[in-house]
């Protein structure tokens, strides 16, 4: 909502209730989610949530403390108008739908504290959740600085968290945490101490009696910080909390400063079953629209990608030149060109290269080093994107060879300045009409609808960590089958999956059909594809026209199956073609029934798994009642035109 929506909420809201003499009470458009806002004996804002009939959000405080103003204890509630209904309409360049409805109860609740000052909470409830943000109106212009947020989430006793701890910064490899790859913890109480002793990234999962909660933000813009959970000493609750303070760009601020009208990111959590979490769009409903109209050269797609499986020694021209044959032969759009490249190839030769993908049909995407001195790490190029008239230079070269997009690594933390960082790559490469990809990366929490040529983030343990160590590759199944309920729900992915032969130095874990199910599994602008075209020429020709221009973007999706970390099977249409993708995440065969009756009797191909070595493909109809088998770690994939 922007300062306009506060006046117009101003002029339409019709009730106000003027002392909070009772709990004021909000509900969805649905009528299945209630919200409860009280002030409790130390004037602090609470609210508690139900939906249908069960709680699944006790008292939860919320609030801001200032540097030199409480906003979060003590407080007089001056009043709550609402609702106001939101409609909006909007569609997706990516992801899990195209078109999207959003359709929520907007209610404002107004408090002051001892010196004036005001706190606005915003409130929006949907059909499948609960978005609520902050807003502190500026009368001075003086600048302010949050120094906590207080907002908290105390779940029912009982509750269980699927959560991916947050890592230690200016650890790991050359200094470069955090970066959200971390592998999950499942099940575990919702109070329970993260391993590592800095909280929880999102999104959160939750599960309560017969409910789940999926907890993150969105909309994180340039002048707030990046957010996490924490475990705050109250039992069954977590808090937001801000970075830490090594997570800034050299010279830039930490913790939220603004002389502005200040609105903080919505904090969201969607409500209901699995489907309803693993359905949910929630994450772009809220964030802010697209700024840009031209995004005639914004496309989705596959990619071929030597690093991933052939590391440093594999970035030449010659190499190259045989991954952009590659994604030719596979109808793929783009191939990813990765570090040293400005060294090992140069400018004028990737010039070249470009113009050789060009005959081909095969766009060219290259990879920067973000970081200045923050970690660090040797790979170039290195340093060309610090400031607007390096960046300007930098984009000015790439226009020039032609280079469709850049993937840009290794990013210093969620730090106010280095969100801002974020904001300014993404803001000058649309100006020059180049995708991005960040990878070593936060969370993009709604950026893809703002910046729609922003095509993926990493901030997952991905396919790269299997080829690292044999422990990754291990977890691989279970790891793979938490996502898609989780960190892939709301927002791009780039996991770079899909090995069908073999890892050098590792022992896979999947089965073959496991991971062909996954470019269709996860969601992410650019699929790059792990496999090196040597393992995809071992695989039965059926198995590559499948893994031919697979889409990248969805007309539909729909949850048909599955637990977080043990199965998942997930349906997702393009036009009048449905794929239907399933994984086991568990080492014990399964037989799992799917209602495919909204296929309305297609008929089909089904790939699964002959034995953990081979596949096997059968013509197949679907019927209302459907069953198939999944060996242990193994998967399948279904197509219906």
């Amino acid at each position: 909502m922007r300062k306009s929506a506060i006046c117009i909420l101003v002029l339409l809201f019709s009730v106000a209730i003027q002392a909070q003499k009772k709990p004021a009470k909000m509900v969805n458009t649905d009528n299945n989610i209630r919200v409860r806002l009280v002030q409790n004996n130390a004037g602090i804002p609470t609210i508690s949530s139900f939906y249908k009939d069960e709680q699944v959000l006790e008292n939860s405080d919320l609030g801001l403390q200032l540097e030199n103003s409480n906003l979060s204890t003590e407080l007089q509630f001056l009043n709550i108008m609402g609702p106001v209904k939101i409609h909006e309409e909007y569609s997706m360049l990516q992801g899990k739908k195209k078109n999207i409805t959003y359709e929520a109860n907007q209610y404002l609740a107004s408090y002051s504290n001892k010196k004036g000052d005001t706190l606005q909470l915003i409130f929006n409830l949907s059909k499948d959740g609960l978005a609520f943000r902050y807003f502190l109106p500026n009368h001075t212009g003086e600048t302010r600085k949050i120094e906590e947020e207080k907002t908290q989430y105390s779940f029912p006793k009982g509750a269980k968290a699927w959560v991916q701890p947050m890592s230690k910064a200016k650890t790991g490899w050359e200094n470069t945490n955090p970066s959200y790859e971390e592998h999950y913890q499942m099940e575990i109480p919702v109070d329970q101490e993260s391993p590592i002793g800095e909280g929880w990234v999102y999104p959160a999962l939750v599960h309560i009696k017969n409910y789940w909660i999926l907890i993150s933000e969105s909309d994180l813009h340039r002048d707030y910080a990046g957010t996490h959970l924490q475990n705050t000493g109250r039992k069954n609750s977590l808090q937001v909390v801000f970075p830490q303070k090594e997570e800034v760009f050299p010279g830039g601020v930490l913790k939220p400063h603004s002389s502005k009208d200040w609105y903080s990111p919505w904090r969201i959590l969607a409500i209901g079953d699995l489907k309803t979490i693993t359905e949910s769009t929630l994450g772009t409903d809220v964030a802010t629209p697209a700024k840009y109209t031209n995004t005639d050269f914004i496309e989705s797609g596959l990619a071929s990608w030597s690093w991933v499986l052939l590391k440093d020694n594999f970035t030449t021209f010659e190499t190259s030149r045989r991954f952009i044959d590659y994604a030719s032969r596979m109808d793929w759009k783009y191939c990813l060109i990765d570090a040293d490249w400005d060294q090992k190839i140069g400018y004028e030769k990737m010039k070249e290269l470009v113009e050789y993908g060009k005959k081909r049909d095969v766009k060219i995407l290259v990879w920067y080093n973000s970081s200045g001195s923050w970690n660090g790490t040797p790979y170039t190029p290195k340093g060309k994107l610090l400031t607007k008239e390096l960046r300007e230079k930098e984009f000015n070269k790439l226009n020039d060879i032609g280079v469709a997009g850049i993937k840009v690594d290794f990013f210093g933390g969620d730090g106010q300045s280095m969100i801002a960082y974020y904001h300014d790559i993404m803001e000058d490469a649309y100006a020059h009409k180049l995708l991005v990809n960040f990878h070593g990366a936060t969370l993009p929490r709604g950026w893809e609808r703002t910046y729609p040529n922003l095509m993926s983030m990493e901030s997952i343990k991905g396919e790269e960590f299997i080829t690292f160590e044999q422990q990754n590759a291990d977890r691989e199944p279970s790891h793979a089958a938490i996502i898609p309920f989780t960190r892939n729900v709301f927002d791009p992915m780039d996991f770079t999956p899909m090995v069908l032969d073999s890892i050098p130095g590792m022992t896979r874990k999947t089965s073959k059909a496991f991971e062909l199910a996954l470019p269709t599994l996860f969601l992410s602008g650019i699929q790059h594809i792990a496999e090196i075209p040597e393992g995809m020429a071992k695989q039965p020709q059926y198995v590559i026209d499948y893994m031919r221009n697979i889409p990248t973007n969805w007309d539909e999706s729909r949850f048909v199956s599955g637990f977080p970390g043990k199965d998942i099977v997930m349906a997702r249409r393009k036009g009048e073609t449905w794929f239907v993708t399933g994984i086991n995440g568990e080492d014990i065969p399964k037989e799992v029934e799917l209602d495919l009756s909204f296929l309305n009797g297609k008929k089909g191909i089904l790939i699964t798994d002959d034995d953990k070595k081979g596949f096997k493909k059968e013509e197949i109809t679907a019927t209302d009642t459907f069953s198939v088998s999944m060996i242990p770690h193994g998967g399948f994939v279904m197509k219906f035109e």
